[in-house]
C-alpha cells in the first residue's frame, strides 16, 4: 500500500469516526400543526365576518326600505286624520260662533204720534226679564264637544310595540344564534387541546 492509500483511509475512518460520533442523520422536526390550526380558526373568523356582512347588506337594502315606507305611510295616516280633526274643530266652533241676523229689515211705518187726550202713567209690573242661564251655555259646549269627540277616532293599543332585539331576530334566530355560540365553544375547546 502506497502512502496515499494509508492517507485516504485514515481520512475515511476519520469521516466514519465523525459520524459515527453524531450519530446517524437525524431528520429536521416536523412541522407544527399550530400553523394550520390558527389557519382553520383564522378562517372560519373570516367566514363568520363575511356573512355577517352579506346579512348586513341584505337587511339594510330589503328590510329597511320596507320599513321606512311603512312608518311614512302612518305618518300619512296620522297626517290625514289631524288634518280631519282640525277642520272638524274649526267648522264646530264656526257654527257656535255663527249668529243669525235678519237679512231683511222692515222699516217702521211713518206715522207721527199724536197726542193722547188721557194722561199715561207708568206703573211698574213685576215681569220677570229673561236671562241666559249658565247652565243652558255649559250643556251646549259640551254638547259640542261631544260632537267634536264623535268625528275623532281616539287611538287604542292593540297591540305590544315591536322593537327590541327579540322582535328583530325572532325565536328561531336566537335558538339559532345559541346553538352557533355553543358550537364555537366546543370548537375552541377542541382546537386548545390538539
Amino acid at each position: 500500500m502506497s502512502f496515499e492509500d494509508e492517507m485516504n483511509e485514515m481520512r475515511l475512518d476519520s469521516d466514519m469516526d465523525l459520524d459515527s460520533d453524531l450519530g446517524p442523520e437525524e431528520t429536521p422536526p416536523p412541522e407544527e400543526s399550530g400553523n394550520r390550526t390558527f389557519l382553520i380558526v383564522a378562517g372560519l373568523l373570516g367566514a363568520i365576518t363575511i356573512i355577517a356582512l352579506v346579512c348586513i347588506v341584505a337587511y339594510a337594502m330589503f328590510y329597511l326600505p320596507q320599513q321606512q315606507s311603512q312608518r311614512a305611510t302612518q305618518e300619512a295616516a296620522l297626517n290625514s286624520q289631524n288634518t280631519a280633526v282640525a277642520q272638524a274643530i274649526t267648522q264646530t266652533s264656526a257654527a257656535a260662533a255663527f249668529t243669525s241676523t235678519p237679512t231683511r229689515t222692515e222699516a217702521p211705518p211713518l206715522v207721527t204720534p199724536t197726542a193722547s187726550p188721557t194722561p199715561l202713567l207708568a206703573v211698574p209690573t213685576d215681569t220677570q226679564v229673561p236671562t241666559d242661564d249658565p247652565r243652558t251655555a255649559t250643556v251646549a259646549a259640551l254638547l259640542t264637544q261631544a260632537a267634536g269627540a264623535q268625528l275623532t277616532a281616539t287611538p287604542s293599543t292593540t297591540a305590544l310595540p315591536t322593537t327590541g332585539f327579540m322582535d328583530d331576530a325572532g325565536i328561531p334566530g336566537l335558538i339559532g344564534m345559541a346553538i352557533l355560540l355553543i358550537v364555537v365553544i366546543f370548537l375552541a375547546r377542541r382546537l386548545r387541546t390538539a
